[in-house]
């Protein structure tokens, strides 16, 4: 792991995935998940996309929050469902 600022675009190179702008909000918009399914049981990431999201997360790091964020992100549109907004 590099010592890079814990930022959602450098999150996303850290997972390896494009960081501009743009690639984030499609990738965001592009897979959404059900409430249901945590950031962890997402199916589209590798083993070690997986694992860094889960060391992140268990470890209360400082990219703990960024990867709240993106879990956010990537649930808004099935909370916005569920509440009716």
């Amino acid at each position: 792991m590099s010592n890079a600022i814990p930022r959602m675009t450098n999150l996303f190179l850290q997972l390896g995935l494009d960081a501009d702008e743009v690639a984030i909000a499609q990738f965001i918009k592009s897979h959404q998940l059900p409430t249901d399914i945590g950031i962890t049981e997402a199916p589209y990431w590798s083993d070690a996309q997986r694992q860094f999201l889960s060391e992140q997360i268990g470890s209360d790091a400082s990219w703990a929050i960024v990867v709240d964020q993106l879990n956010e992100s990537l649930h808004e549109d099935a909370v916005k469902a569920q509440s009716g907004l």
